[in-house]
């Protein structure tokens, strides 16, 4: 840390950056809600999120103090993402109508979509891309120098982009969200059975239990309304809450003239999260070969509005991934430190992913902060999560943890 600020202030900058934290949050909050306001429907790919990033790349550059910034493009197909469950619907419904006239082809119906369930849902592989528009992301990457030598760098991670609505959440809630794919997985699962028993020479029980199992086809059916391509939500929480809190940061240290003495901090702001992390593994390209120089860790925050359930997720997309375990237990006892209350959990299946998943499957140390609950809030994907529903007390919390976690890290070099 700088010594000339430890001399005039007579106290640790990080207790300093700590006791200012309601005064940060309420910055954080006003610039989430000037972003809603003038980068509207900032969907995956789209102009208003390159826009929006290029903006927060102005706040980087200009009142964080960050000298090494870059503003990145990448080709995607983001639409790809949730119009999955469009051919997952049809191959549901083929694998339950060809039951009754060709067991064989219900075989190949339901494998073909449980094919597309796990590698593309659960694994985030692009395996339809190409079969949807192709369009430009944007990512964008900011360091702020420290004083003396570089031994580590430590990035703080949020998605630009806003997701596009999940009708049944906004109506009825994350319980009701979830049936429609743990019911359609069940039923696909249930004709495949029945299928191969009618290829088998199984009785006449068979055709009867087929005619039982049509009560799974409105859930087939109900994954085609899974989400809204024409309304997309604000995202003040999911994830503008993850953008600011390592811009709040870095302009309370620039503000103040803190700077560690031996650790680079640095954003990362990733473009297309919602659209199957593809901004974050777009950076893992870019710079695969960079930021080798000193140890360098990433922490991932998505969705930082409940402070009951601010959480560090020790397996990440889908748990499939497994998250860095020092960082993870790094974060958990600066919170303790900060007097944060804090779970040890993962992201489970059906529960989808963080940045940290791609980040860490691009071989970098990483781990992702959560401030939700995993069977989703009512804010979760819908027109809900608007500036106004901000919680000022989840920001505040996960802020003064950051705050600790740095100045740990830092300590230790």
């Amino acid at each position: 840390m700088e010594r000339g600020f430890e001399k005039q202030a007579g106290r640790n900058p990080f207790d300093l950056l700590a006791e200012n934290s309601g005064k940060c949050v309420s910055g954080m909050r006003q610039e989430i809600a000037r972003i809603c306001r003038d980068f509207r429907r900032r969907s995956p790919g789209s102009e208003s999120e390159r826009k929006a990033a290029e903006y927060m790349a102005g706040l980087l550059r200009d009142e964080c103090g960050c000298t090494d910034l870059k503003v990145e493009s990448f080709e995607e197909h983001p639409d790809s993402f949730y119009g999955y469950f469009y051919f997952s619907t049809v191959c549901d419904t083929l694998c339950a109508v060809f039951f009754f006239i060709r067991p064989w082809l219900s075989i190949l119906f339901g494998c073909m979509g449980l094919f597309l369930f796990l590698f593309h849902f659960v694994m985030y592989r692009p395996v339809i891309d190409r079969l949807f528009p192709r369009r430009t992301g944007t990512n964008v990457t900011a360091v702020r120098p420290c004083s003396g030598e570089v031994r580590q760098r430590i990035f703080l991670n949020g998605h630009t982009d806003a997701a596009w609505e999940f009708p049944l959440n906004y109506r009825f809630g994350g319980i009701v969200f979830e049936i429609p794919g743990l019911m359609a997985t069940a039923g696909v699962f249930f004709y495949l059975f029945l299928a191969a028993c009618a290829l088998g020479g199984a009785g006449d029980w068979v055709r009867t239990a087929g005619l039982w199992g049509l009560v799974f086809v409105p859930f087939f059916l109900l994954l085609s309304i899974t989400y809204n391509p024409r309304r997309i939500v604000d995202g003040a929480n999911d994830n503008l809450s993850g953008c600011m809190m390592g811009i709040g940061l870095l302009r309370e240290m620039e503000k103040h003239g803190i700077r560690p003495e031996h650790t680079e901090i640095g954003v990362i702001l990733t473009g297309s999260e919602e659209a199957g992390l593809r901004g974050a593994k777009a950076w893992c390209r870019t710079h695969r070969e960079d930021y080798k120089d000193v140890p360098t860790s990433i922490i991932c925050y998505d969705t930082i509005y409940n402070p009951r359930w601010l959480m560090v997720n020790r397996k990440d997309l889908n748990a499939t991934v497994r998250s860095d375990e020092g960082l993870c237990n790094a974060f958990l006892q600066a919170a303790k430190a900060a007097g944060v209350p804090c779970r040890s959990g993962r992201v489970p299946l059906f529960g989808g992913a963080t940045d940290s998943a791609a980040f860490t499957q691009g071989g970098f140390r990483s781990a992702g902060i959560t401030g939700m609950s995993h069977h989703l809030e009512r804010i979760y994907h819908t027109r809900r999560d608007t500036a106004d529903n901000l919680n000022a007390e989840a920001l505040e919390n996960c802020y003064r943890a950051t705050v600790e976690l740095i100045r740990n890290l830092d300590r230790k070099n």
